[in-house]
This record gives structure tokens, sequence and C-alpha cells, in this order.
């Protein structure tokens, strides 16, 4: 169409098949002697309801009834007597046409009804496979989320836009810590350098996930995991140190993490009391930990012997029963003056 109507062709198309085939059975007689030609009319509904609706196409139906309806009443009062007799088609030929016109009208009505179960079908699939790629894509997102976050704080952001802070009375912080990692990386490339570290905090990650612990962030060449922020396990002290211990034999012995035979050597630093949790920012967000009992697992591990898992003193007198210490040493930490710390030899025997 020049005018590019869709709206006013459908219309006239919808017209054309509903008025014509009547206009034809009138000219020719009635029912029987036009052997039923009026039945394409129906086209007319059914195509309205492929086309345009199924609450509109009710008006094109009811049309279509009204002009069976009148037919039917010219037929019986009009029909015969109008008709000369010569006009009148031989019964055979009636037969003949009414076959066929039962047998379009039922095709063509049974192949649009079957494009149009098929469509239905096919629109079905395509949403199916929109919600399982939408399902996949959600999926993925809530691993990046839980990648950032810990679970519960995760599900909190999602479901309100409220600040998350929140106050622990008791925590163990960790604080790992690669000695003279600058020395170590000295003419390796970009690349081996960030493959050393990411099988290293991804042999660590493990260990915390293995161990129930929280995993907070690394920081350069440091590592930093919590417990006692879930509620995986009340021993987190405990877990904490075994962890440690885990660390320190994977870099010594596990050269599949290490796979350059480097003495990497680590601080570690162990901390317990209270800490805030919460999460910083609106964009590029992490979850962190601040308080004393974080500085002071901080301190512990850059002031302390090397290779040494160390600990504070509220740490030490919980696991006092369960682990081997060294004698206590005084270490100076900035801006905490002269600590206390108590070296970690290994578990007790059972």
């Amino acid at each position: 169409m020049k005018t590019l109507n869709f709206d006013a062709f459908r219309l006239i198309q919808l017209s054309l098949f509903l008025f014509m085939p009547f206009v034809a059975q009138w000219s020719m007689g009635n029912f029987i002697s036009a052997s039923g030609v009026s039945l394409w009319a129906l086209l007319a509904p059914v195509g309205a309801v492929l086309f345009i609706g199924s609450r509109e196409a009710l008006a094109w139906f009811f049309a279509y009834l009204f002009l069976t309806a009148l037919s039917g009443t010219f037929d019986y009062y009009l029909a015969d007597s109008l008709i000369p007799a010569q006009l009148k088609v031989p019964t055979q030929t009636t037969v003949i046409f009414f076959a066929l016109n039962f047998a379009a009208v039922s095709t063509i009505v049974f192949l649009l009804l079957r494009y149009s179960a098929i469509e239905k079908h096919n629109a079905q699939m395509r949403l199916e496979d929109a919600h399982r790629q939408l399902q996949i894509e959600q999926d993925r997102s809530e691993r990046l989320l839980l990648n950032i976050l810990p679970g519960p704080i995760a599900e909190r952001l999602k479901n309100s836009n409220l600040t998350i802070a929140d106050g622990f009375d008791d925590v163990s912080v960790m604080f790992v810590d690669i000695v003279n990692f600058t020395r170590i990386a000295e003419g390796l490339s970009p690349q081996q350098v960030f493959s050393m570290l990411n099988k290293i905090f991804s042999s660590f990650d493990e260990l915390a996930e293995k161990f129930g612990l929280e995993k907070i962030k690394t920081i350069g060449d440091a590592y930093m995991v919590a417990g006692g922020l879930n509620d995986e396990r009340s021993d987190y002290s405990e877990a904490l140190v075994d962890m440690a211990l885990e660390m320190r034999v994977l870099l010594q012995r596990d050269f599949k993490v290490n796979q350059m035979h480097l003495e990497v050597r680590i601080g570690i630093g162990i901390g317990t009391g209270p800490v805030v949790a919460g999460v910083v920012g609106k964009k590029k967000f992490i979850y962190d930990l601040w308080g004393d009992t974080v500085n002071i697992a901080s301190r512990i591990t850059s002031e302390g012997v090397p290779v040494m898992v160390q600990v504070d003193e509220s740490t030490y007198r919980r696991l006092q029963e369960r682990f081997d210490f060294h004698d206590p040493q005084t270490i100076y930490l900035k801006g905490k003056s002269n600590m206390v710390v108590y070296r970690v030899i290994g578990r007790k025997p059972v």
C-alpha cells in the first residue's frame, strides 16, 4: 500500500473475506445452489483472531453469524421463487462444490490454527530460552557478588539500600604478608608476578573456604582473612591458626602453587577482639573491617618474625590448651608501644 497504513489494509481485507462470499451466494441463489460458498466468510473472524486479537475478533464473528442468519432467512422465504429454472445448478455440481468448499475452508482454517499453534510453541521456546539465559546471567552475577562479599552481606545489599555496618564483639583477624616481595619479583615479567600471586592467593582462598573462614581482601602482596563474622563455626580462632600453619606448609612443599621454587616467606599475625565490619562505597565497593583488633593483627604481621605464626595475648589465652607456643616475646608495634606476642609451634599431641 502506498500509504503504508497496515490497519486500514487489514480492515479492507477482512471485510472482503466477510462480505464477498455472501454476495456470491446471494447472486447464485441459496445455500444449496451456491454450494455453501458463504462458508469462506468464516475466514474473516478466524483471520481477526490471528491478526487483530481474540477480543476484537468477537465483532467479526457476530457479523458472520448475522449474515449467515440473514442468508438463511432469505433462502427460507424468497430464494426458490426468485431463481429461474434455467439458472438452477444441477445436484451433482452442487455436491461437488459443497465438498470442495468445505474441504478448502476446513484446510485453510486448520493450517491457520496449526500455524498459530506452531508460532505459540516457538514463542514459548524463545521465552524459555530467554529465561534460561537470564537465569545464567543471574547466577553469574550472584557468583560475582559472592566473590566480593560474604553471602549474608550480599543478600542484605540486594534487598536494601541502607548502609551496612555491623559491630562484632569477638572476631579473630589474620594478615598474611609475603616478605620481601619486591625483591622476589625483581627480574620477573609482569605475567610471572601476576601468575605467582594468583596461584598463592587462590590456594589461600581454598583454605579459607575449607576452614569456614571469611576472606576479606588482598592488599598488594598481603592477604586478610577473618573468623567470627559468620555462623559456620564457633572455634574460629583455632581454625585461623590451623589455616596459618597449613599456609606455611603449602608454600614450602607444594610446587604446583610455588612453581618457580622461590623462597617465599610469609609473615602471619593474628589478633582477636571487637571489630566494625561494613560495606564501603557505592561503586566498586568492598567489605572491610576496622578497629584496634585489625590494627594489632596488621602490626604483628609487619613487625614480627617471618615464617612464624604470631598471635596476640587474647588469641593465646583462648588457644593455649590446644596449641604449643614458644615463650612470649615483646615486640614494638608502631602506635602501640611494646606488646607481648606468642609464636605458634603447632597443635598439642592428642
